[in-house]
């Protein structure tokens, strides 16, 4: 049975960082892509950013350059540590894990870096809140 607990989430002013973990257990398939989705309420699933089991990362243009993903294999966690925060990133803020991703070219299947589209994901955490005041 797989499951991901998130933690790490509160709230923080304007500018603040904040880390959050998700550990993550039952999942044990090598290859796997690992990613931090967040929601807010009324809306979609939004992709922040992912990871493959390489390390490879993926990142939303909206928190490119101020989010960095990373994992603990030995601990089986993941993070996200969030610098620059703005208001627009207040949401509930969720990990998921699912398969390595592909691109087909012809015959041939290559790896590719990790996808933010949740409907690649097919294991989910229970989210963990982070609210960032202007």
């Amino acid at each position: 049975q797989v499951q991901l607990v998130e933690s790490g989430g509160g709230s923080v002013q304007a500018g603040g960082s904040l880390r959050l973990s998700c550990t993550a257990s039952g999942y044990t398939t090598s290859s796997y892509c690992m990613a931090w989705f967040r929601q807010s309420p009324g809306k979609e699933h939004e992709g922040v950013s992912a990871i493959d089991s390489s390390g490879a990362p993926t990142y939303a243009n909206s928190v490119k350059d101020r989010f960095v993903i990373s994992k603990d294999n030995a601990k089986n966690t993941l993070y996200l540590q969030m610098s620059s925060l703005k208001a627009d990133d207040s949401s509930l803020y969720y990990c998921a894990v699912g398969p390595p991703h592909y691109r087909q070219v012809g015959p041939r299947l290559y790896s590719s870096n990790c996808s933010l589209s949740p409907d690649d994901y097919n294991y989910w955490g229970h989210g963990t809140q982070v609210t960032v005041s202007s």
